[in-house]
C-alpha cells in the first residue's frame, strides 16, 4: 500500500499540486476579504454586490441570476469541468487504471464520505425542521486548500502521499457531485434534460475529433451548462459530463499515445489556472462572507447542531472515514505499508482531507438556501471545522517532516543525469 507510482504520474501530480498551492493562496485571499468586508461597516456593499442580478431570460432559460450565483452554478462548473478531466484521465491512462492501485483512493473517499454524513446526521436528527438535509456537507475535500497547508508547513510529502491526497480529493469530488445530482434535485425538467444532451453530444463529436477551436466548442458547452440549469439539476453537474467526454489517449489516427498527450490533458493544462485561479477563488469571495456577529454571534452559531456536525465531520469524521477504511483495507487484504510510510502519515493525511470548503459550501446553499440563517451558520462550522482540520494535520505532518525531506532526497538522486530520479528506475517502480 501507498507504493511510489511511475515517474510521468508523480512529475504530472506534482505539477498539479503547484498550480493548486497558488490556486489554494488566492483562495485563502478571497475568503479572508470577505470575511472581512462582511463584518465591516460596509457589509451592506458586500451584500449588495452578491445580490446583484445579471443575465437575462430573454430565452425562457431563466439565466437572470445573482452575480453570487452565477459564481456557484456557473464558475464551479470550470472547476468541475478540471474534476472530470482529471479523473477520467486517472482511469484512463493513470496508475489507478490498475484496480489494485485505483481501490485503495476509491474505499478510501468512500469511507471518507460515510463517516462524515453519520455523524452529522447522529448530531443533527434531534433538531428537526430539516436540519439532517446538510448531512453531506462535511464529506468533501478541498485540494486547494489541502496543498496550500503543505506549502506554508513546507512539508515535504512522499511522492505516494501526494499521489493518494490528490486522488482521493478527485474521487472526492466525484461523490459530491453525484450526490448533488441525485440527493438535492428537488424537480426535474425532463424537456430541458433531453435538450441537453443534443450539444453534449455534438461537443463529444467535435472533441473526438481533436477540434480544439474555442469559437466551435464554447457555445456548445455553454448551451449544455444553461440546458443543465434549466432542468433544475445543479448546473455543475454539466462540467462533469463535458470533462467526461474528452478523450485522454491519441486516436491512430492522432498518432496513437505516443505521439504525446491526449486532448484531455491539452485541456487541463489550459483550464486549470482559469478554475484554480479564478473560478474557484471568485466563488469563495461570494460564499465565504458571513457576518459572525463577534463572539456572542460565534459561540451562538456553535450551539446550533448543525454548526456542530459540520465541525465533527470534517475533524472527527473525515480521519475516521479514511484511517479507518485504509486500515480495514489493510487487514482484509493482508496488505503491508510501503516501507517510505508509517500509519501515522495516513493518519495525517487523513486529518488534511478535513478540509472541506468549495464544495461543502456549496452544499450548504442547496441545503438551507443562500442568505437563510442556517446557511450563515454552515458557513461558520465549514470555516471552523477546516481551520480546526488544518491546523491538527499542519502538527502531525509537520513533526514527520525530517522523515519526508530523507524521502524526498531519495527520490531527487538521478546519478546518470537522464531526468528521471533512480527510484522510478527500478523494476519495481515501472
Amino acid at each position: 500500500m501507498f507504493a511510489r507510482g511511475s515517474w510521468s504520474e508523480v512529475s504530472r501530480v506534482s505539477s498539479i499540486l503547484r498550480k493548486e498551492t497558488v490556486g489554494g493562496a488566492l483562495l485563502l485571499v478571497a475568503t479572508v476579504v470577505a470575511l472581512v468586508w462582511a463584518n465591516s461597516p460596509w457589509s451592506d456593499a458586500y451584500t449588495s454586490l452578491g445580490e446583484t442580478t445579471v443575465g437575462s431570460d430573454a430565452l425562457g432559460l431563466h439565466l437572470d441570476l445573482s452575480l453570487a450565483t452565477w459564481a456557484a452554478d456557473g464558475l464551479l462548473a470550470i472547476f468541475f469541468f478540471v474534476v472530470g478531466l482529471e479523473l477520467k484521465r486517472e482511469f484512463v491512462a493513470g496508475d489507478l487504471r490498475n484496480p489494485a492501485r485505483a481501490a485503495l483512493p476509491i474505499a478510501a473517499a468512500i469511507g471518507g464520505m460515510v463517516v462524515p454524513a453519520a455523524i452529522f446526521v447522529a448530531i443533527t436528527l434531534s433538531a428537526g425542521d430539516g436540519a439532517v438535509e446538510g448531512w453531506a456537507i462535511p464529506t468533501a475535500t478541498d485540494i486547494a486548500f489541502a496543498v496550500a497547508v503543505l506549502a506554508v508547513i513546507s512539508t515535504h510529502l512522499p511522492s505516494a502521499l501526494r499521489t493518494f491526497l490528490l486522488t482521493l480529493a478527485v474521487v472526492d469530488d466525484l461523490l459530491a457531485i453525484t450526490v448533488i445530482a441525485v440527493f438535492y434535485t428537488e424537480d426535474v425538467n425532463v424537456g430541458a434534460l433531453a435538450l441537453a444532451v443534443l450539444p453534449l453530444a455534438l461537443f463529444a463529436v467535435c472533441v473526438q475529433r481533436r477540434i480544439r477551436s474555442w469559437w466551435v466548442l464554447l457555445p456548445l458547452a455553454a448551451l449544455t451548462w444553461a440546458f443543465v440549469h434549466e432542468s433544475g439539476i445543479h448546473a455543475t453537474v454539466a462540467g462533469v459530463l463535458l470533462g467526461f467526454t474528452v478523450p485522454v489517449i491519441r486516436s491512430k489516427a492522432a498518432g496513437g499515445p505516443d505521439a504525446g498527450p491526449g486532448l484531455a490533458e491539452h485541456f487541463e493544462h489550459r483550464i486549470r489556472p482559469i478554475s484554480a485561479g479564478f473560478a474557484v477563488p471568485v466563488f469563495a469571495f461570494f460564499a465565504a462572507g458571513v457576518a459572525i456577529g463577534g463572539l456572542s454571534g460565534f459561540t451562538d452559531a456553535l450551539r446550533d447542531p448543525i454548526a456542530l456536525g459540520i465541525i465533527a465531520g470534517l475533524v472527527l469524521g473525515k480521519p475516521l472515514g479514511i484511517f479507518g477504511t485504509t486500515r480495514l483495507l489493510s487487514a482484509f487484504t493482508r496488505a503491508s505499508l510501503d516501507t517510505a510510510i508509517r500509519w501515522i502519515d495516513v493518519l495525517g493525511i487523513a486529518m488534511l482531507a478535513g478540509i472541506g470548503f468549495t464544495v461543502s459550501l456549496l452544499i450548504g446553499d442547496l441545503a438551507y438556501g443562500i442568505g437563510s440563517e442556517r446557511d450563515e451558520h454552515v458557513k461558520i462550522g465549514v470555516l471552523t471545522g477546516s481551520l480546526l482540520a488544518a491546523v491538527l494535520a499542519a502538527v502531525l505532518l509537520r513533526i514527520r517532516n525530517r522523515h519526508y525531506r530523507a524521502v524526498c532526497a531519495e527520490e531527487s538522486v538521478d546519478d546518470n543525469h537522464d531526468g528521471i530520479p533512480d527510484v522510478y528506475q527500478t523494476p519495481q517502480s515501472r
